[in-house]
């Protein structure tokens, strides 16, 4: 009697578990490239005017998300609300007249933005720096782990810090310095903007180049030349810097020559345990005026609540943000961004709607956020990680894209950050059925893993994943994905041309939607919590 006991059980188990998958490929099967194709479309329309914060196409995107989440059968994820307040302040920074360093009785003048790309964080209208010092101090780093420290011995309060770009394993190919190759979050310029501030600097200038940034100077050019967002400080908060920029490489190597000093040689010595900064022999002044205007960008999320532990979530986002109506280039002027990111929200409302096509609920809650103002720093994912609508600890995972190429099918799904956690090696049961394989990021010298909106998660202890197909069509090969990937960041990153193109092919980025959906259906639908894998650095936070 026992044994058949147990044996009707193991049939019951057996049965809820086929019916379980069946219902996870039914949803997964409406996911479809017709209704990818019509969001991207519809998001990089040019009645969405480019997306930007603050703008009147903020308030077009917004509602169209939030009307679109109620569509596919969610509810509004802060109590009544679809839309979370990120208070933030708009400065524009305009550079008065060139800026100039003094070195004895030599002058050079650099122009912004070309040469020097300047901006002013600093809530207040007028900023001048008058001749003050400039210190060369490394890579700007400070990590103890590594027994690093680019400020010892030296004194830069009140000074203009000059930095390198990313950390010290890129250029040496030591794998046991940093993460060799792979950029840590000591590489990311907001990690040396923010590690000058905490050192008491009034400036922080980054040497550009090309490699170790993982973007050409055009970008923090014209960021420059762009209004930017900041969050509202506290009272007590920290300040940041009066000035911070870029120099443009060949301005960088003209001024370090003028005084007796060579980049590289200066590169090369800073790779080295113990390297000690110096003191320039050179001042810096400028001159601007800052626009502000505070203001209130909003996230939008909706929620799928679980049918028996809502308390708990698994989350998907993708921003919402571009940069709205700029400079003109080849007679036009909206930056639209339906790859960055209008392919990306098609991804996340194509899972939504596979979720919400179940006939039986996960256990867990699903979210899918739409934050503001990544690219202006991840803010509004930082806002929402410190005043989630669940608690913290009860987010159990995010899943998170950027930048979904629409070139079709490929074999590989490249994960970012690749190592992680353990939904790496969940990602890999599920692309294997797919006859995919994981790949980890070829380029993890540019930090993408810290560039994008699951990294304020990642800091408050949430294992997330950042995955897509990327680098080898199933159709074309590799040199072809690659050549594709690179002539979508010369021509269209963060450019008016990022426009939707009727030749888009979706098949890939529906691949990839499916894959994602069944990894998060399977913690969704479970009492599993995926953890960080040991070594990474955020292995210890929840902890």
């Amino acid at each position: 009697m026992k044994n058949q006991t147990a044996l009707l059980l193991a049939s019951l188990l057996l049965i809820s578990s086929c019916t379980g998958e069946k219902a996870m490929r039914d949803a997964a099967s409406t996911i479809t490239t017709d209704e990818l194709r019509e969001y991207t479309k519809t998001l990089g329309d040019d009645s969405f005017m480019g997306r930007k914060p603050f703008t009147a196409g903020e308030t077009v995107t917004v509602n169209y998300l939030a009307e679109q989440l109620q569509e596919i059968g969610f509810e509004p994820a802060f109590g009544d609300e679809w839309f979370q307040e990120v208070p933030m302040v708009e400065i524009a920074t305009s550079v008065t007249g060139p800026v100039v360093i003094t070195a004895g009785k030599s002058k050079t003048e650099l122009s912004a933005p070309d040469e020097i790309a300047i901006e002013s964080p600093a809530r207040q209208e007028i900023v001048e720096l008058k001749d003050i010092p400039m210190v060369f101090c490394g890579f700007g780093i400070v990590a103890p782990e590594y027994g690093w420290n680019d400020y010892e011995n030296v004194d830069v309060k009140g000074k203009c810090v000059v930095v390198l770009v990313n950390d010290p394993g890129l250029y040496t190919g030591d794998t046991a310095l940093f993460k060799g190759r792979t950029m840590t979050y000591y590489g990311r310029w907001t990690y040396k903007y923010d590690e000058a501030a905490r050192q008491g600097a009034a400036a922080i200038l980054i040497i550009h180049e090309t490699v170790g940034a993982g973007y050409d100077y055009s970008i923090p050019r014209k960021s420059s030349i762009t209004s930017s967002l900041y969050m509202e400080l506290k009272d007590g908060a920290a300040k940041p810097c009066l000035i911070t920029g870029w120099l443009q490489a060949d301005a960088a190597d003209s001024l370090f020559a003028s005084l007796g000093y060579k980049v590289e040689r200066l590169r090369s010595d800073a790779c080295m345990k113990g390297y000690s900064g110096f003191e320039m022999g050179a001042s810096i002044s400028v001159s601007a005026v800052n626009t502000l205007k505070k203001n209130i960008s909003v996230n939008v999320a909706g929620i799928l609540k679980g049918r028996s532990r809502p308390q708990e979530c698994v989350i998907i986002t993708g921003h919402w943000d571009h940069f709205g109506i700029g400079e003109t280039e080849n007679g036009d002027s909206i930056y639209n961004g339906a790859v960055d990111n209008g392919t990306t929200m098609a991804w996340a409302f194509e899972m939504g709607e596979a979720f919400a096509s179940l006939k039986q609920r996960p256990e867990r809650s699903v979210i899918i956020m739409f934050p503001t103002a990544e690219e202006q720093g991840l803010l509004g994912s930082a806002y929402f990680t410190a005043n989630p609508p669940l608690p913290a600890e009860n987010i159990i995972a995010c899943f998170n894209n950027d930048m979904m190429l629409p070139i079709g099918r490929m074999k590989d799904m490249m994960v970012t950050g690749y190592g992680q956690s353990e939904l790496d090696d969940m990602l890999a049961e599920v692309v294997e059925k797919q006859e995919r394989y994981i790949l980890p990021d070829p380029a993890p010298e540019t930090g993408m893993y810290f560039r994008s909106d699951h990294f304020p998660f990642a800091l408050i202890g949430v294992p997330s994943l950042f995955a897509r197909g990327n680098c080898d069509s199933r159709e074309n090969g590799k040199e072809w994905a690659a050549a594709r990937e690179q002539d979508y960041l010369k021509t269209m990153y963060h450019k008016p041309a990022d426009n939707y193109y009727p030749e888009m092919n979706f098949e890939g980025i529906r691949e990839d939607a499916t894959a994602v959906f069944e990894v998060a259906w399977r913690i969704a639908d479970s009492d599993n919590r995926p953890t960080w894998k040991k070594g990474s650095e955020f292995a210890n936070i929840r902890k």
